[in-house]
């Protein structure tokens, strides 16, 4: 079967690029926002060491659970099994295991966290590094998955294929948010 040219089958590099490059300059210009974000809270990581320790894994965590679930969207997408139907169960278990993941992940990054404290010597007790840890990843959570059914079915109705975008674009998006929500709520939570 031939696929029409730029229908969603299509691998034409060309498409991929056109499609791809504008998408990864507005991408890059928002990352630095994580950035200035990270060097604005220089002080606050520098007097908690193991909140810089925790940065890494909160900004990835997030953009990966982001991943899995656009991943699964799209594959839902080419195979037809979904039209984002709000009755659709499957629909919302992954949504429910994408919130458990990461209540799972962020409270094993919080007593992880705690137990190199100890090791480092870091003052912050396990009830702080876990609130921190929760707020700041459920929210990352949620986010990843509003950025999910919105980077995904944007795609899709614009004849883009998902898998070329959803990636890229949720990924990006919920490191930044990550970060400005990890500094925000632990900024808030140690009073800076």
């Amino acid at each position: 079967m031939v696929v029409p040219q730029g229908s969603l089958g299509t691998w034409d590099w060309k498409s991929i690029v056109s499609n791809m490059f504008p998408l990864l300059v507005v991408l890059s210009v928002i990352v630095l926002w994580a950035g200035i974000t990270l060097e604005d809270a220089e002080e606050m990581l520098t007097e908690y060491a193991i909140l810089a320790v925790m940065v890494p894994t909160m900004v990835d965590m997030g953009g990966n659970l982001g991943a899995i679930l656009s991943s699964r969207l799209t594959t839902r997408f080419h195979l037809g099994t979904t039209e984002l139907d709000p009755t659709d169960r499957v629909l919302w278990a992954n949504v429910a295991a994408i919130l458990a993941l990461a209540a799972t992940i962020f409270t094993a990054l919080a007593i992880g966290a705690y137990a190199l404290g100890i090791v480092i010597g870091s003052p912050l007790p396990l009830s702080t590094l876990l609130l921190i840890s929760l707020v700041s990843g459920m929210s990352v959570a949620v986010i990843a998955i509003v950025f999910s059914f919105l980077a995904t079915y944007g795609s899709y109705r614009l004849g883009i294929d998902p898998d070329d975008t959803t990636i890229p674009i949720v990924t990006n998006v919920v490191d930044v948010f990550g970060m400005v929500i990890f500094i925000g709520v632990s900024a808030l939570v140690l009073g800076f």
